[in-house]
């Protein structure tokens, strides 16, 4: 009798202490989730997400027949999208007033400067094994390695002052420094274009990605001009107008 009750004791304990580490996970997953917004889940989400499946494909051997082209081409392309994104925060804010985006623009240019310096190391390294004179002579015969090389350095300082503290101690010159942003995008863009097969000026070849890019940075510079943000702004309060007005009001308590 003792026996069973000792058993039913030590069943009700180990059933007790399952249902507390049940809880307490659920407690960890709500205190994260009010931690992290959504918006910040899905960057690092993707952030990590296509590094990690870049170095499964690699190491299963599920690259193209080159590569090393294939990683330079696809940590290229993420660095790129990575930028376009965070220079898409504040037009975006503007147009739709969602605040959160000028918070997360950190991130993404991290994140851009993350895949951009992959992009050369693995330049350097994988493709010409460290052999400096080759570089530097590819460097000068091929235009676009020029712009990118120029990109990259452009986008170190940017990086480097991206945190609080150095906004602290460059005051005014911090936002005139991360401006730049604006001539990196299309340099990047340029060097995206050149470097793919084909005529990117007679629209001729595998320049279909590179030309998208293109026009969304030439848009979103389009939107920092002072004329055409004021228009935004004001098409924006509009249609906020627009919409109230179908949009039910409470009604007064008159009792």
């Amino acid at each position: 009798m003792k026996i069973c009750e000792k058993a039913f004791k030590n069943r009700c304990l180990i059933r007790y202490e399952g249902d507390l580490w049940f809880l307490i996970r659920i407690v960890k997953m709500k205190s994260f989730f009010t931690r992290y917004t959504p918006l910040q889940i899905a960057i690092h989400i993707y952030g990590w997400s296509a590094l990690v499946r870049l170095l499964i494909d690699f190491f299963t051997h599920n690259l193209t027949a080159n590569p090393i082209q294939a990683l330079e081409q696809r940590t290229g392309r993420h660095a790129i999208t990575l930028l376009v994104l965070a220079l898409a925060c504040t037009p975006l804010n503007n147009l739709f007033g969602w605040r959160e985006l000028i918070k997360r623009r950190r991130a993404l240019g991290l994140y851009a400067f993350l895949y951009a310096t992959i992009h050369v190391i693995i330049f350097v390294d994988l493709d010409y094994g460290l052999a400096w004179s080759l570089i530097v002579q590819t460097i000068i015969e091929k235009p676009y390695i020029l712009v990118g090389v120029l990109t990259f350095l452009m986008l170190i300082p940017l990086a480097v002052t991206s945190f609080d503290i150095w906004k602290k101690r460059l005051g005014k010159n911090w936002k005139r420094l991360h401006q730049f942003v604006y001539l990196i995008a299309p340099l990047a863009a340029l060097h995206y274009a050149w470097g793919k097969k084909g005529d990117f000026f007679a629209l001729r070849g595998d320049i279909i990605r590179p030309l998208i890019y293109s026009l969304i940075i030439i848009l979103f510079l389009i939107m920092r001009i002072p004329q055409v943000r004021r228009a935004v702004a004001s098409l924006r309060d509009h249609i906020l107008v627009f919409f109230r007005r179908f949009t039910p009001q409470p009604k007064a308590n008159t009792s």
